[in-house]
């Protein structure tokens, strides 16, 4: 069996090991493939491995020998199931395998806008508090959290994992979710709507899946519903916000921030007017990128390898 790992770049930067795999068969590992050689390099191949490179319809009609596609990550939009199933190509992803992981970011954003750590400590750092006429300063307002509300969009594994971590912070929970109140956890509350959650929220997080009815779910319409301290966080998918309103909104000082860990365009070659607008914060897509993480995402996709392997598939999405 050949084994073909399109971009396995980003999740094995070579810290981790695909060795086991070598004992399923022939491993050829790409660090990128763009998408003019995704056929070539996976020509011949039973197994194709890949993160973000696209596995669309007219690429699997150029693989006559291919019989199944592993989605090194949850999303599995990167794959034409319809067509792979057609086909009877097996595809499978890895679930939930990097749900503290996003949740730690997510207060690592919130915490960042409420106390701006490095900000202070690259502050002493220069001197600052050594001149300083009092024993204390701060560059920026010290916010407690104690008390106040955060909205949260969608409670699957993230989502919810996201809402017990703040909890511990003591912060009240308002989740818009298809989920019913008795099924959530003491302390999580349902919104009776969108907008119930979008004007009584003090942060909002964003943890539910890009659909056509959740794309720009924030936009300059509901901004105008949030209270004007609130913090947007978004570490689900770039398009939930409309880039531009969330700008103009920052421009204009109707949020107080908005942090990021995914943007409309990855990487942002086109730019994107989040990139200059005040009090944002994005990280690079780094949040399901931990160690741990990425090392259960690399054992899951041998896992399901091997397990198709032995006639057993698991984690099939279509």
């Amino acid at each position: 069996m050949k084994i073909v790992i399109l971009d396995g770049y980003t999740a094995n930067p070579g810290d981790l090991s695909w060795k086991p795999l070598k004992e399923l068969g022939e491993v050829v590992v790409y660090d990128r493939t763009p998408a003019s050689e995704t056929v070539a390099r996976a020509a011949d191949t039973e197994v194709i491995v890949t993160n973000k490179v696209i596995i669309s319809k007219e690429v699997m009609e150029q693989l006559p020998k291919l019989k199944y596609v592993g989605v090194a990550a949850t999303g599995y939009n990167v794959v034409d199931l319809k067509y792979a199933s057609e086909r009877g190509i097996i595809v499978t992803n890895i679930p939930a395998y990097s749900t503290m992981s996003v949740a730690q970011m997510v207060v690592a954003h919130l915490l960042n806008v409420t106390n701006r750590v490095a900000l202070h400590a690259d502050s002493v750092s220069n001197g600052d508090w050594e001149s300083s006429k009092d024993f204390c300063y701060w560059l920026t307002p010290q916010r407690e959290l104690m008390g106040e509300t955060f909205g949260i969009v969608g409670l699957g594994n993230t989502g919810m994992t996201t809402a017990k971590i703040v909890m511990a912070l003591g912060m009240k929970v308002l989740a818009f979710t298809s989920k019913k109140q008795e099924d959530l956890p003491e302390g999580i509350i349902k919104a009776k709507d969108l907008d119930d959650m979008l004007k009584n929220s003090d942060v909002i997080s964003l943890h539910c899946p890009l659909t056509p009815e959740t794309e720009h779910i924030i936009n300059k319409e509901n901004i105008d519903k949030m209270k004007k301290n609130v913090i947007i966080i978004n570490t689900g998918r770039g398009p939930l916000v409309d880039e531009e309103a969330v700008a103009l909104a920052l421009h204009e000082n109707r949020i107080e921030a908005f942090c990021a860990d995914v943007l409309r365009q990855e990487p942002p070659r086109d730019g994107s007017p989040l990139l200059k607008a005040p009090r944002c914060f994005i990280t690079p897509h780094i949040a399901w990128a931990t160690g741990a993480a990425r090392q259960r995402l690399v054992s899951t996709v041998i896992a399901n390898i091997k397990a198709f392997a032995e006639g057993k598939p698991q984690n099939v999405v279509n």
